[in-house]
């Protein structure tokens, strides 16, 4: 090919069906959606007419239930409750696990916080998000979020620095907070730990407790519609992908198999 200015839709084409013979369909659409991005901005700037991907179809890819491993509610209330909150890590991990169930953050939005980003309004406590695209999203505080957030805001001394991250690696050695941000790496191994000394065998991630929330949300009468604003979610139809009530009443009629 001379020029990225001769590309055509065949050969866009030609690409992506190629492209499907070693990956799985979602890695071929992000592909695809990748090279669109890549023409939008070259016709913006002129440097070709038209975007050759534009009029090229990816596979078809159909999900109608999310993977993400979800707990009982039960089990979330298990591993809540028992995290030792006599030190700052406790504390911290509490926080973080009740954050991502009662507020259905994201692990990034919810390591993405500062300790202003948590503040009061009305009488009740609230939590500040930055979402996916940059976007702000605040929520009201479950009263036992609530009650998390002040526990740790006051027992690791963290109100002097409203600049500073919420969420904070412990010092080697210190059992301190520092003032460097929590990774999503460490994030991951906590969940493992607090889950394994817990007695949970399922394998969950930092997104467990996203569907979590949102199932045991829906399964108490909350309208779809409401979970996808409370998860800042632009469609309903991503929102079913976190309702894993289905998967209960699968169980239920497997259970009838009396053998």
């Amino acid at each position: 090919m001379p020029s990225i200015a001769a590309v055509q839709p065949v050969h866009v084409a030609t690409w992506i069906e190629a492209s499907t013979r070693e990956l799985a369909a979602p890695s071929v659409k992000q592909r695809l959606a990748a090279i669109r991005h890549l023409f939008d901005w070259l016709v913006t700037g002129q440097v070709v007419p038209v975007n050759p991907a534009g009029s090229v179809r990816g596979p078809r890819h159909v999900v109608t239930s999310g993977q993400t491993s979800v707990l009982d509610p039960a089990e979330a209330r298990a591993l809540l409750d028992s995290i030792d909150v006599s030190t700052h890590t406790g504390l911290r991990d509490r926080a973080l696990i009740g954050l991502m169930v009662y507020s259905f953050a994201r692990i990034g939005a919810a390591l993405g916080m500062t300790v202003e980003d948590v503040y009061t309004q009305n009488r009740r406590l609230w939590v500040r998000l930055r979402e996916k695209g940059g976007k702000r999203h605040a929520m009201p505080c479950h009263h036992n979020l609530e009650e998390y957030l002040t526990a740790y805001l006051e027992g690791a001394g963290l109100r002097g620095d409203p600049k500073g991250p919420l969420f904070r690696t412990i010092g080697r050695g210190t059992n301190k907070l520092t003032r460097t941000v929590l990774p999503q790496a460490n994030a991951y191994a906590m969940i493992g730990r607090r889950a394994a000394a817990a007695g949970i065998e399922t394998k969950l991630g930092n997104h467990s407790f996203r569907a979590t929330g949102i199932t045991a949300y829906l399964k108490n009468g909350g309208t779809l519609e409401k979970a996808a604003a409370m998860a800042n979610h632009a469609s309903t139809r991503t929102t079913q992908l976190y309702d894993r009530r289905r998967e209960e009443l699968t169980l239920d009629q497997v259970e009838r198999i009396g053998i």
